[in-house]
């Protein structure tokens, strides 16, 4: 009985309803006009300053969906190595493996040169520079596996669960041609393409290790050749960790025939591009938070600060992992800002009396919070 998306004697058509996602598509298209817009109008600086915070975010992200947590600093300081021309080597945090990480990413989104087998390569085997496990040692880099018995498996040891079987050995070299030849050719819309090219990479499942990795960096490639940016804007890996069930899901309601008789995939593109949408959204807010900052910052004498307040108010003004729920506390700032209780006490009343933060009415018993004054 076929089971595997592969084995369907349509393989490597990918049919979907395109009644039933071209609105879908054209919101996207609108949404991403919008983001493009609104960073062109930014000027050099804050456009810099999304753009690291964005490539920093899609290889944190999209290393975390795969089980890989790494220093969020580490990878900001190796994005900022690349992008920013005021980064301080004395500040360096980088590792060399977050170095190469983001040496990917980059080429993914600017080296905007026909996709090769040779790239490829390239790519998969710069996901594993400088990281160093013992687990590596059964890893082949930077070549496709030679054995049949890829699988996808959830569960114990005895008990587990066979979500997908990756494409036959001797047949993957021909198939990814296939799939580049559709990549660099194909005029296909680039969303449907981005969600076409992600499921046909991971159902080839071409490598021993990060073929999800790799996937999400071909459909960065594919979308940031079609954005007037030359690059996005948008961590789509951001928006697929917040939704990874919905992400796993997605992927075995397309792969195995059992679900998907009909072998359609209008659902694989909807839900594609519903995470696409999100993490638009996603940058929207950050150029949202960017303007806020720049409108906040000119009003505040930014003379009459320190570091130490500056970089609370920037914190305050970002407002995005729930630091801050209930307001900022003198704790907080201890912890932010690494000083004793006395220092940071004295800062934030330093604030409130230039009026750039404000007390929060305290609930009795409650420590005494604080909140900006925008």
């Amino acid at each position: 009985m076929k089971k595997w998306l592969w084995e369907h004697e349509k393989y490597p058509s990918f049919p979907y309803k395109a009644e039933l996602v071209i609105n879908e598509i054209d919101i996207t298209a609108q949404k991403i006009g919008k983001l493009s817009t609104l960073i062109d109008l930014l000027d050099k600086a804050k456009e810099n300053n999304i753009a690291i915070e964005t490539f920093t975010e899609e290889i944190v992200a999209s290393n975390a969906i795969e089980g890989e947590y790494l220093n969020y600093d580490s990878v900001r300081s190796s994005v900022r190595k690349r992008l920013d021309k005021s980064f301080n080597l004395g500040e360096d945090s980088s590792t060399h493996h977050t170095d190469a990480l983001t040496s990917l990413l980059i080429d993914s989104n600017l080296n905007h040169e026909p996709l090769s087998l040779d790239r490829l390569h390239r790519w998969h085997a710069t996901l594993f520079e400088g990281e160093y496990s013992s687990l590596l040692e059964d890893i082949n880099i930077g070549v496709f596996r030679s054995y049949d018995d890829m699988e996808v498996v959830s569960g114990p040891h005895g008990h587990q669960k066979v979500h997908y079987r990756g494409l036959p050995a001797k047949k993957i070299e021909e198939d990814l041609k296939a799939l580049l030849e559709y990549i660099n050719n194909d005029s296909e819309n680039p969303y449907i393409k981005s969600a076409k090219a992600h499921l046909w990479f991971v159902s080839i499942h071409p490598y021993d290790d990060g073929n999800g990795r790799v996937a999400r960096v071909i459909v960065d490639y594919i979308l940031s050749k079609n954005t007037k940016l030359g690059y996005k804007y948008f961590s789509i890996s951001s928006a697929i960790q917040m939704d990874k069930k919905g992400y796993y899901k997605a992927l075995e309601n397309s792969q195995n025939l059992l679900y998907n008789r009909e072998y359609d995939f209008t659902d694989w593109i909807l839900w594609h591009t519903k995470t696409l949408k999100a993490s638009i959204d996603l940058g929207l807010k950050k150029v949202d938070i960017v303007v806020q900052k720049a409108k906040f910052f000119n009003q505040v004498k930014q003379e009459q600060l320190n570091v130490r307040q500056v970089k609370v108010l920037n914190k305050l003004l970002e407002y995005t992992q729930g630091e801050f729920e209930g307001g900022l506390s003198t704790k907080k700032y201890m912890s932010m800002t690494k000083v004793s209780k006395p220092t940071a006490f004295r800062d934030m009343q330093e604030l409130v009396k230039f009026g750039y933060i404000r007390q929060i009415d305290a609930t009795a018993g409650r420590s005494v919070k604080y909140e900006l004054v925008m």
